[in-house]
């Protein structure tokens, strides 16, 4: 039963990742952008919930709203004013450096307003537990919001992208900005849409995260936000399928490695997944090759 409890656990942990490699893999896929400073987008919504319900007394429902609001926007912001004049940059690496001054201003300004210590966070999710197997089993009801909005959002962002005007526009812009552009594309506000999309996912994935390790501290995007770029590219970066289930498979792996070899140790594991699937399959899992044209 503990088999099951860890991968219960593991599950639990992967959709996180995966809400949050959702992010990136839409940002990658359609602007080719790695935004490292999507994991602080997670502390600031989380923060906005925590503040809004703590000190301005709002409603969970209202609180959560105001968090995707504001990661939305602050989403559109960034790329506005932080990647939108390095777009046709000679080099990516100034778009790297980019998203790493963005994502410590961040912190810093979530440091100076809010402390370094620990905050708990408060209960949002105020779903009944599932008890199963005569009681051997307890799934928490964060657990069952948290797995059930992965699927949700996975299956809207697919027929998103699919099925609506917006998403075959951002389907021309990923596929060659230029001939997109020609065809009457507004590529400015594609790319903004694609931000303002993942920032709002990033308010979500605060929530559960929060809500799952009720922990809040300016860094706590941090090490999930890299650990999601990891899943996004195990799952083949630019697929929203992907990203799903490279986020399940990193969280099981890690939580399977936390419990049978070393917690101390489990973070290194994931990497080392990525050194792996790198080695063996660089597109990742659901990635496909891309030719370049000359």
């Amino acid at each position: 039963m503990s088999f099951i409890s860890y991968l219960k656990d593991g599950i639990n942990l992967g959709s996180i990742y995966a809400i949050i490699a959702l992010g990136y893999t839409m940002v990658y896929g359609i602007a080719k952008m790695l935004n490292f400073a999507h994991g602080d987008v997670i502390m600031v919504g989380a923060f906005v919930i925590l503040t809004a319900i703590t000190k301005a007394g709002l409603s969970p429902v209202l609180a959560i709203v105001l968090a995707v609001v504001l990661c939305t926007v602050m989403g559109i912001t960034i790329e506005m004013v932080a990647y939108r004049p390095l777009r046709n940059a000679s080099s990516n690496l100034a778009v790297l450096i980019t998203a790493i001054g963005v994502s410590y201003l961040l912190q810093n300004v979530a440091l100076l307003l809010f402390g370094a210590d620990a905050k708990s966070f408060v209960t949002v999710i105020d779903v009944p537990s599932l008890v199963l197997f005569d009681g051997q089993l307890t799934i928490k009801g964060v657990t069952i919001v948290t797995v059930l909005a992965c699927i949700v959002i996975m299956i809207a962002l697919t027929l998103f992208v699919n099925k609506t005007k917006p998403g075959r526009a951002m389907q021309a812009v990923s596929e060659d900005r230029e001939a997109a552009q020609l065809m009457g594309v507004n590529v400015n506000s594609t790319i903004s849409l694609t931000f303002a999309i993942g920032s709002g996912l990033a308010a979500i994935a605060g929530l559960l995260l929060c809500s799952a390790y009720p922990s809040l501290t300016p860094y706590t995007g941090s090490m999930p936000g890299i650990k999601a770029f990891v899943a996004a590219v195990f799952g083949g970066i630019g697929s929203i399928p992907g990203a799903m289930v490279g986020g399940l498979l990193l969280g099981i792996i890690e939580i399977f490695a936390k419990a049978y070899i070393s917690s101390q140790v489990a973070d290194a594991i994931v990497f080392a997944v990525l050194i792996i699937v790198l080695l063996v399959k660089p597109t990742g899992l659901f990635g496909k090759n891309v030719q370049e044209k000359v």
